[in-house]
């Protein structure tokens, strides 16, 4: 039976979504590798809508993270409500602010964020029977929020949020762009992506290391 793995976006777009890059990147590899994935995304109101272009909120204007996640897995999505563990070998997590504004309240309360209960319920039952789970860029500080404290991940090197990792009982490793950090105990697969890539054959390096990687775990 082909191996299954659930790939939750947080909308479509770097600055308020999911970052498009390290979504396709995801899904390319994982298409690469023989393995079957299905997109889901929470039935929520996103933050606020950002102007790509000009990088300013855009006032009055409001957009819906399901349906704005759409948009990348060309339609083929479900609400994350629906997500079961048994019917995935593994889930991963593409970055973006979309994790740190719509998964998570990272972006506006830092180490006092709090995690989407959907998210939070959703990867429990992942973790619980030690199935992989893959989180890359900004998306990894909410690891001690969404599993537990002391597990080992990664975005880099950045002081900041590395600091805010620590303080919520985290394990920063710094890495560089194009490796991974594994927590061979807790089955969590990490990489900075483009919290440090300039390029996007920088963030492929290091993505396509997480996605092999948990492929591998999956066989164990």
């Amino acid at each position: 039976m082909t191996k299954q793995v659930a790939v939750i976006l947080s909308g479509c777009g770097v600055f308020d979504g999911a970052e498009i890059y390290e979504t396709t990147l995801t899904l390319l590899r994982l298409d690469q590798l023989g393995i079957g994935y299905r997109c889901f995304a929470p039935d929520v109101e996103q933050h606020h809508v950002i102007d790509h272009r000009s990088g300013e909120v855009a006032k009055n204007e409001s957009r819906n993270v399901l349906t704005e996640s759409a948009r990348l897995a060309r339609g083929e999505i479900s609400a994350l409500s629906e997500l079961a563990a048994d019917d995935f070998d593994a889930v991963i997590l593409p970055g973006g602010f979309g994790a740190a504004k719509n998964l998570s309240s990272f972006a506006e309360a830092g180490a006092d964020m709090e995690v989407l209960d959907e998210l939070k319920e959703a990867l429990a039952d992942f973790h619980e029977v030690r199935k992989p789970i893959g989180l890359m860029c900004i998306a990894s500080v909410m690891v001690p929020k969404l599993l537990s404290p002391g597990i080992a991940v990664t975005i880099g090197q950045d002081p900041g949020v590395s600091g805010a990792i620590s303080a919520m009982g985290g394990l920063h490793r710094t890495c560089a762009v194009e490796d991974i950090v594994v927590d061979f105990e807790n089955r969590v697969v990490t990489t900075p992506a483009y919290m440090l890539a300039t390029r996007i054959s920088e963030a492929a390096t290091g993505i396509f290391k997480l996605v092999d990687r948990i492929d591998e775990m999956m066989d164990r």
